[in-house]
């Protein structure tokens, strides 16, 4: 399998770069779930030492893009359907949690942040340019969920967003580009919605746009990586259940 050209690399600290060369190779499908990240080929290829990489397939590793197998060395993640279906319930759950509690604690600074995060999205539209969105994407939600004020929902988000598959999704792009310019859009206005309501304090519509993002990720899920639309359903269903309930 060909890897990481030299040319890819840019102009950051040596392990940033090849995590960020890596990374697009994941996305655009060059690496597949389960292939082995090994050290020794990727610093062969690369020309450069172990120490750097090893550091970069920890960067992927805390990105959830990679997982670190004890003995064996890092791999891209595999998931089964049961494991994505679970993650996207758990997110539908804390998406609508951490935004309900963002919009009653936000700060002005932190407002400004979302709105910064949201301009730099504008400026990774290209198909090329998806890794850095994906990242900006998830500052974006990381960074409602610090503003919720709440120290364990904050752990709790930041441990279910490596275990929700979006990766998959960025990698569906690769496999259409003629969704991208669609996609891209889509994102943007949902993003802005859920802004809206911070920015207005209103809990209720900063928890039903979050909740109508993730469902959103649910259609691609069914429809690029073909989870069944029925295990779907039903997640969604008790998920909805459970909101009602807590309210």
């Amino acid at each position: 399998m060909s890897l990481i050209a030299e040319k890819e690399l840019t102009h950051k600290p040596l392990k940033e770069e090849i995590f960020d060369a890596l990374h697009r190779q994941i996305i655009a499908g060059k690496y597949t779930s389960g292939d082995w990240l090994r050290q020794e080929d990727i610093a062969s290829q690369m020309g450069v030492s172990m120490t750097p990489v090893r550091e970069a397939l920890d960067l992927l590793v805390a990105a959830g893009l990679a997982e670190r197998v004890p003995y064996r060395g890092v791999r891209v993640r595999e998931m089964s359907i049961q494991d994505i279906v679970e993650a996207y319930g758990m997110r539908l759950v804390l998406e609508a949690l951490t935004a309900r509690e963002a919009a009653l604690h936000i700060t002005p600074a932190q407002i400004a942040g979302l709105e910064k995060i949201m301009d730099e999205m504008k400026k990774h539209v290209k198909l090329q340019e998806m890794p850095q969105e994906r990242q900006l994407s998830r500052e974006f939600h990381s960074l409602i969920a610090e503003a919720s004020g709440n120290n364990l929902l904050i752990k709790m988000y930041a441990v279910v967003t490596n275990a929700f598959p979006d990766w998959m999704l960025y990698e569906a792009v690769y496999r259409n580009p003629d969704i991208l310019a669609d996609s891209v859009a889509q994102t943007y206005e949902e993003h802005s919605a859920i802004m809206d309501a911070l920015i207005h304090g209103d809990a209720d519509k900063a928890a039903q746009s979050s909740i109508e993002h993730v469902l959103d990720s649910g259609k691609w899920l069914e429809e690029y990586l073909g989870i069944p639309a029925e295990l779907l359903r039903e997640k969604e269903q008790q998920v909805n259940h459970l909101l009602k309930k807590s309210k």
